[in-house]
């Protein structure tokens, strides 16, 4: 992949050199150093807070943890990202699926409720996060050639897809619960998907934002006045206060919480590095040198988010596939994403409205997004060249893809490894094997 050399993204300060944006939004791309004026800004910067919102809840209440803190953190962590790797890596940081199998192993939480075990949970997620910050922090030192050679596109390109494939079954069950739902989550994709091709300039770049209100608009007219469907439930709305600190807590260290836990580190270098790979086969600009702050600061955010209460963090797929179909990459627009987010955490209020928006229309939404990473993945062969002649490449992607989107898992000791993480073990270890040179 040819990547044009950018003098003021490359520019050897820890920023790089601002410049606004003086394209046409039908033809043209946003850059990462490139900015758009504050009300474009403050639009799509809401559209990868609503791109995130889902799976950053989702993933808390799956543990016991609280939802509101996991969206503040979110937000914190996120513009705490950009400020480490100085504005060069255009990601959201949003709650970590890869935690959910450890940490409901050492709480053994029973699905419902407050997770009265979360201290020690979150002993282990600091942990954890601190051994992925030292990952950084030794890329930062080393360069990122080890990990390259160990996860080349051949391999990046089948996680990244994975991500996407693996989500999928989850999302599809949770819109197939009755056929209501199901057609409303087939109704929200067609919209987005008709305003990302019919519409043009800045209402293409919002096609989620635009395309999940008209959703909104119609499901409401639907349940609440025409009386068909489970109708929108405003009391929590009516409830809600307009500005109120989350609950913070405290994290216990425990040996046996951490042993299982910490592992997780790799499986987000995994994840992560796959991110970035894709990002810079989107933007064609070299985040590669940087991978290592973007390492450090996740690790970071993990530990700072747990500290007080939080799930981990990591890099989303969501807001990438956001990214893939706008075409706005400017990492300006993930600080207005991560400051909309801190809004919402510190008023359950906005927080509630959110928690309005029904999970059909939420899963409709998915599906579009989790298409475009899985998309993103292939992608990453075919902006690489990959040689699928080769038999060695087919094994390495095919075993891989059938893992993770089946979900096969492995244990390791105690540890469970997950879908993800066996595919992403599965994909090194093949390619070591078979690929002796690179692919």
């Amino acid at each position: 992949m040819n990547l044009t050399n950018n003098p003021d993204f490359e520019n050897g300060r820890w920023f790089p050199n601002w410049r606004p944006y003086t394209g046409d939004l039908d033809l043209n791309p946003v850059g990462i150093n490139e900015y758009l004026p504050p009300a474009k800004s403050l639009l799509l910067g809401i559209q990868h807070t609503f791109a995130m919102f889902g799976a950053t809840v989702l993933a808390p209440l799956l543990m016991g943890f609280d939802a509101n803190l996991a969206i503040l953190m979110s937000g914190i962590c996120t513009v705490m990202f950009f400020v480490i790797t100085g504005g060069r890596m255009p990601s959201y940081l949003g709650s970590s699926f890869a935690f959910i199998g450890p940490v409901i192993a050492v709480t053994a939480y029973a699905g419902v409720g407050f997770n009265s075990n979360l201290d020690v949970a979150l002993g282990g997620i600091m942990v954890c996060g601190i051994i992925y910050a030292l990952v950084g922090l030794l890329v930062m030192k080393t360069g990122t050639g080890w990990i390259e050679s160990l996860m080349p596109p051949i391999v990046t390109g089948a996680i990244v897809m994975i991500i996407g494939l693996n989500l999928a079954p989850v999302t599809i069950q949770g819109v197939s619960a009755n056929q209501f739902d199901a057609w409303m989550a087939a109704l929200t994709v067609l919209l987005i998907s008709g305003v990302a091709v019919f519409t043009r300039g800045m209402l293409r770049r919002l096609l989620l934002l635009i395309g999940l209100i008209l959703s909104y608009v119609i499901y409401y007219l639907v349940t609440n006045i025409m009386g068909y469907g489970t109708p929108i439930d405003f009391s929590g709305v009516q409830a809600a206060a307009w500005i109120g600190l989350p609950d913070i807590h405290t994290p216990r260290f425990e040996l046996s919480a951490i042993v299982l836990i910490a592992p997780v580190a790799f499986i987000l270098v995994a994840e992560n590095l796959g991110h970035f790979k894709a990002v810079e086969g989107m933007t064609k600009a070299r985040v590669t040198p940087y991978m290592g702050r973007a390492f450090f600061a996740d690790g970071l955010a993990t530990t700072f988010s747990a500290g007080f209460g939080g799930t981990g963090v990591t890099t989303y797929a969501e807001n990438i596939g956001v990214m893939a179909v706008t075409k706005v990459y400017s990492t300006t627009i993930f600080v207005v994403a991560g400051l909309v987010a801190i809004l919402l955490g510190l008023s359950p209020k906005f927080g509630a409205i959110i928690q309005t928006i029904p999970p059909a229309l939420l899963g409709g939404a998915s599906i579009i997004v989790f298409g475009l990473i899985a998309i993103a993945g292939a992608k990453i062969w075919l902006d690489n060249r990959i040689d699928f002649t080769k038999n060695s490449n087919l094994i390495v992607a095919a075993v891989t893809v059938i893992m993770g989107t089946g979900n096969f898992s492995l244990h390791i000791g105690g540890f469970d490894l997950g879908g993800i993480g066996t595919a992403t073990l599965t994909a090194i270890v093949l390619n070591a094997l078979f690929n002796r040179q690179k692919a």
